[in-house]
């Protein structure tokens, strides 16, 4: 592939930090998973930080703790990755899906309010491809209905909603650091809250339920016995993962700096293209987009051929993409358990019928970014109607 989807450059300041950890003879959960916890506290300016495995793992622990359980909904978006359904599926709970905004992707807060019922418990916004959600809105509903909310931040690290840090609104945030994340750990997470009940319960749930982590059982060991307090996961971040994030947040802004030189580029020259379509990028006054996801919407009434088809050709000419996302409520699993159907959020349809998530990293070659301009052109004048 002549420009990757994505590529991935760690430079020797992370190289540097994981050899110390593998010469430190401690790779587990330990001091520098602490460390990297207290720097993402004081960079997100939540009350507490907690390392996980995955953001998947964040979204799971807080429904468990908030007491989500069968028999109650929770309302999401269709037009994510399956992970924020599934999580509410292994609750035993129901996913409900509410349409999204058509100019941004993100969950409606009016469609929200139209679904609440006796059964629901909490929300689940997600920050699409770094654009953040209406969270004024959706805490006032949440706030009159009693329910919880649980942001899934995956695209969604140094977003800013009317000068507040995405990670400080909602009841619990959880942010992703897979490989691909605006940061990243190779995999990994972290989960913010200001709340001191569910921080607690997270950091016993995150490992097994137990009383005192590895660590402490076997580092700064004092005789005692570990207990069993709660049924909990496997779901912690390890010190060698957490190496490479405490360098990897360190460089966040120089990071940011060059995607928004790239996002800017592509703006240039995308949103003068009668054939494409792009969503909006441009949060409220006192907000900020944290560029995660470069998505074009195709119109396929103007040319020949279709999204999957175009994507393709870009593929042939070495032009990598992704499809975020294939709107849940179309695959097998919540057509068959939970009757979805085509035409049920035309919205989040319109979109997912249309998207391509081009190359878009800060670590993408001026020549890279000329490039794939001029391959999105180029299949466009093939292909006009």
């Amino acid at each position: 592939m002549k420009v990757p989807f994505y590529r991935l450059e760690l430079n020797e300041e992370e190289i540097k930090e994981v050899i110390d950890t593998l010469r430190s003879g401690w790779i587990g959960t330990g001091p520098k998973t602490k460390k990297f916890e207290e720097e993402f506290k004081k960079f997100i300016g939540s009350e507490y930080a907690l390392a996980i495995s995955s953001c998947t793992a964040g979204l799971h622990l807080s429904l468990i703790i908030y007491g989500v359980k069968s028999g109650d909904e929770v309302i999401t978006t269709p037009l994510t990755f399956s992970a924020t359904a599934n999580v509410i599926v292994h609750t035993g709970a129901k996913p409900v899906f509410v349409d999204v905004e058509r100019n941004t992707g993100n969950i409606s807060p009016s469609w929200i309010e139209s679904a609440i019922t006796d059964k629901t418990k909490a929300i689940i916004p997600v920050h699409l491809y770094g654009m953040p959600c209406d969270m004024g809105r959706i805490m006032e509903i949440a706030q009159k209905y009693g329910l919880k909310v649980i942001e899934d931040a995956a695209h969604a690290i140094g977003a800013i909603y009317k000068g507040k840090k995405i990670g400080t609104i909602g009841d619990a945030t959880s942010f992703s650091f897979y490989a691909t994340k605006n940061i990243t750990t190779g995999e990994g997470g972290m989960l913010t809250t200001n709340d001191i009940n569910l921080a607690e319960r997270v950091e016993i749930m995150r490992l097994h339920g137990l009383s005192r982590d590895a660590w402490k059982r076997y580092i700064e060991s004092t005789g005692e016995h570990y207990e069993v307090l709660l049924p909990g996961f496997k779901y912690n971040l390890t010190d060698m993962q957490s190496s490479i994030g405490i360098h990897q947040l360190k460089r966040f802004n120089e990071l940011q700096k060059r995607r928004e030189e790239i996002w800017k580029r592509y703006d240039e020259e995308f949103s003068v293209i009668e054939e494409i379509e792009l969503l909006q990028s441009i949060p409220p006054d006192g907000s900020y987009h944290s560029r995660h996801l470069y998505t074009i919407l195709i119109k396929p009434e103007k040319l020949k051929i279709t999204r999957d088809e175009f994507v393709k050709e870009l593929n042939k000419n070495g032009v990598g993409t992704g499809i975020h996302f294939i709107a849940l409520h179309l695959h097998s699993f919540y057509r068959e358990v939970y009757g979805y159907r085509r035409g049920m959020f035309p919205n989040a349809e319109y979109i997912s019928d249309r998207t391509i998530s081009l190359p878009f990293f800060p670590y993408l070659k001026d020549e890279e970014v000329e490039y794939v301009i001029k391959t999105v052109k180029e299949v466009i004048i093939r292909n006009k109607k």
